[in-house]
């Protein structure tokens, strides 16, 4: 693995990444959410992407793409790692998105370019990094009130993305510009897809759907209830 060539190549593509908000953000009909993980200690590759009607956050469509892991775990290139499973789900969708927010780090990166910001690029559409934990960058921790929010910095003071405090007493989300979205609508539309929870609806879906958590559950035994015979 030529790690100097990926360097190269995520620097290459950060210059492609807009800060420009899209058209399509004007009229936002569906929201989507993306989550990656891995199943048998590691070799396989299991992406979600689940798409919501917005505002009302309801199911559309979800997609589970299953691929063997062909990229090893280094830190820093994850998105090698996790964009072909999201492409193959992202193919399968019959309805996509008008917005993706994706469960990792957009531009906020060492080189500017997590798994938001380069699958981002891969699909052209405006995708969002919503992480659970800082990859790089400083900040001054928000306020405990949900809502709160602090601006995420690099070593030269210029803006990685947001330290988002998205409900009461529970650790802040950093959220970050993927592609196609300024930093401030960034901010705007996260916001706009909490719903009392610590992430937001999209992601919330997406990580129940791979964990398949109750959330996901109750809403497959609605779905059952509500088919015609």
């Amino acid at each position: 693995m030529d790690i100097e060539q990926l360097r190269k190549e995520q620097l290459e593509k950060a210059k492609q990444v807009s800060l420009e908000d899209d058209k399509r953000l004007n009229h936002v009909q569906f929201i989507g959410g993306a989550d990656v993980g891995f199943e048998d200690n590691g070799t396989i590759t299991r992406a979600v992407i689940v798409v919501l009607a917005y505002p009302s956050m309801q199911v559309v469509e979800y997609q589970i793409a299953r691929l063997k892991t062909a990229f090893p775990y280094i830190p820093g290139y994850l998105s090698f790692r996790e964009c072909p499973a999201l492409m193959k789900a992202w193919q399968s969708l019959q309805q996509h998105p008008d917005l993706l927010l994706v469960d990792g780090h957009g531009i906020a990166h060492p080189r500017r370019l997590g798994v938001a910001a380069h699958f981002g690029l891969m699909i052209d559409c405006p995708t969002i990094g919503v992480a659970k934990k800082r990859l790089c960058g400083t900040y001054y921790e928000p306020d405990e009130e949900a809502g709160s929010t602090t601006v995420l910095l690099d070593n030269h003071q210029q803006q990685l993305g947001w330290v988002l405090r998205s409900k009461n007493r529970c650790k802040p989300l950093f959220v970050s510009v993927g592609n196609r979205v300024s930093h401030n609508s960034a901010l705007i539309w996260v916001k706009h897809c909490l719903r009392g929870y610590r992430l937001p609806e999209p992601t919330r879906w997406a990580d129940a759907i791979a964990s398949r958590k109750p959330l996901f559950l109750r809403w497959q035994i609605a779905q059952d209830t509500i088919k015609p015979d």
